[in-house]
């Protein structure tokens, strides 16, 4: 698709749910933030490091408050946060979603959490595999990435498992919580590439 005949994002129409064989992924909700907020609780300490919206633990409110606007965003295409359930239980297992959008170059940005009960049952790698198929699929992407904090290797092995490539380390990007410079990994699938 070249770049004239692209349609403004906002009349695209594409799911806003979908499933693999444990999950269902899908936009945010209004009444989201009560089950999100109660997985930061229990997740904080694995979070913090990490994830800016951790380093203060959110009330309820404030995380219904980031729920609705995520749906919001979601709704005018300029950030696509995807809510992940285990679809047996229907329990708020992860948080990802497709950032840093460039709808011109059809490029997006991966990222994820994941609830620490959940752990080392390869949850996120399920979701990101599916998530990338779903930009690739419905979303033309030219590129997905993978940007994760060079020290954070649970999140680099979650890139190479889902096949993304490492293609090189950004250095002194960012202050990282204790005020030192922080490296990040960048990870990718291109088209004509990996798909």
């Amino acid at each position: 698709m070249s770049r004239e005949q692209q349609p403004n994002p906002i009349l695209l129409s594409f799911p806003e749910q979908f499933q693999t064989e444990r999950l269902t992924i899908r936009a945010p909700q209004w009444g989201d933030g009560a089950a999100v907020n109660e997985a930061i609780r229990e997740s904080v300490n694995e979070l913090r490091p990490w994830l800016p919206f951790a380093r203060n633990l959110p009330t309820a409110e404030e995380s219904e408050i980031r729920s609705r606007q995520a749906r919001l965003k979601f709704l005018d295409r300029s950030d696509m946060v995807l809510y992940i359930f285990d679809t047996a239980s229907g329990q708020f297992v992860a948080s990802s979603g497709l950032h840093h959008i460039d709808w011109d170059a059809r490029r997006f940005e991966i990222g994820y959490w994941l609830r620490t009960s959940w752990t080392g049952k390869g949850i996120i790698a399920e979701a990101v595999n599916s998530i990338a198929d779903f930009a690739i699929q419905h979303l033309h992407a030219n590129r997905v990435e993978i940007r994760c904090d060079s020290r954070n290797t649970r999140s680099a092995k979650v890139a190479e498992r889902a096949g993304f490539t490492l293609e090189g380390i950004l250095r002194n990007i960012e202050y990282d919580e204790e005020g030192s410079m922080a490296h990040q990994m960048v990870f990718a699938k291109v088209r004509g590439i990996e798909f």
